[in-house]
């Protein structure tokens, strides 16, 4: 049976002594120089974080990283983000090619699949874990933003419903976080066209947008032990997008 987390009130609000594993956390399949970058830029911080360069869509990369680990924590682990991500080519779908499925599945769901069952066993070994998937409001519902894309997103939605049930005897908890478009290198070429923002402010209420900060304050929230009877969501942060049916703008 899952146990209720026992914390005073201000550790609740804290990720002070948690260990955790954060893919993706720079652009690029392996980018070396970018990860050397953020991590110069996080210990000026203060942060206590170290980087390994690993292709997430490789099986083999996953499992060695996921040693290196397991070695780095003693065998334990309280978080894992799986921010790993790409939308490399959007097109018709009669027009996708086989390569073009196998590596979008393997870098956007396979990875995320796999990493959770390898972290499974330091999750537990933790004695509260998180898993967190880093989706997208493409697979809550229907954009033409490629159909690939959307049943990755919408597979690590369902992946999240089902680990947790399986897992929450194990005192780990899955939450799925699926933002809208956010400022990031990866939305850059849609959000530099002036008539595809303004659609996108169109069809948000908030009427922007969002920003990096506010995806990644949820996650954090999510992983703290404030939120230890979440699981199983898939939590939208798209400014009002997935909500937005018709309406008249009033002048």
């Amino acid at each position: 049976m899952a146990q209720a987390y026992d914390h005073d009130r201000q550790d609740r609000w804290s990720l002070q002594g948690m260990t955790a594993l954060v893919t993706g956390g720079t652009k690029g399949l392996g980018n070396e120089a970018e990860l050397n970058e953020c991590l110069r830029e996080w210990k000026t911080k203060c942060f206590k974080v170290t980087g390994s360069v690993c292709d997430a869509s490789s099986r083999a990369e996953r499992e060695k990283l996921m040693k290196q680990v397991s070695s780095l924590f003693n065998g334990k682990l309280n978080i894992l983000i799986n921010n790993v991500g790409t939308n490399y080519t959007t097109k018709p779908t009669v027009e996708y090619m086989a390569e073009d499925l196998s590596f979008l599945m393997s870098t956007n769901f396979e990875s995320a699949y796999h990493l959770s069952q390898l972290a499974h066993p330091l999750l537990k070994a933790s004695g509260a874990g998180n898993i967190i998937l880093v989706s997208s409001v493409c697979g809550v519902l229907s954009t033409n933003l490629g159909t690939i894309y959307a049943a990755t997103k919408g597979a690590m939605n369902q992946l999240a419903k089902n680990l947790a049930c399986e897992w929450a005897r194990d005192n780990i908890r899955i939450n799925s976080v699926a933002p809208w478009f956010i400022t990031t290198p990866l939305t850059e070429p849609y959000l530099s066209d002036e008539k595809f923002l303004e659609e996108v402010k169109c069809r948000t209420p908030m009427e922007r947008p969002g920003e990096p900060k506010e995806v990644s304050s949820l996650v954090a929230f999510l992983c703290m032990p404030a939120a230890s009877y979440i699981t199983g969501q898939t939590i939208c942060v798209d400014g009002g997008f997935t909500v937005n049916g018709f309406f008249f703008r009033r002048t």
